[in-house]
């Protein structure tokens, strides 16, 4: 699976895969994403080839629109949700990272 949350330049990626050194459980990967045609579309490539089906994408504004586009055209779901739906979950800090988390 993979979460994404939109900012203006860039966006916060966060996938959860297989750990293959612990079965059964999974590890988190979070790294940062310029919001740029090329970086997109990469990743969409590298999400494809690691196996990854659906993208969830958390944003603010109409930023979201290029990752949609992009990640969608490379074959994988993308299903927008509301920051403000999102956000602000009781007892944790908010942060761009544990929002994609």
């Amino acid at each position: 699976m993979c979460a994404i949350d939109v900012a203006k330049a860039s966006g916060k990626v966060c996938t959860r895969t297989p750990d293959s050194r612990r079965p059964g459980r999974r590890g988190s990967t979070v790294w940062d994403v310029p919001a740029t045609t090329a970086a997109i579309t990469e990743l969409g490539e590298q999400l494809v080839a690691a196996g990854i089906e659906k993208i969830t994408v958390e944003s603010t504004s109409d930023y979201w629109r290029i990752w949609f586009c992009l990640l969608e055209s490379a074959g994988l779901t993308v299903q927008l949700v509301n920051a403000r739906d999102v956000k602000n979950v009781p007892g944790r800090p908010k942060t761009d990272k544990l929002d994609a988390v």
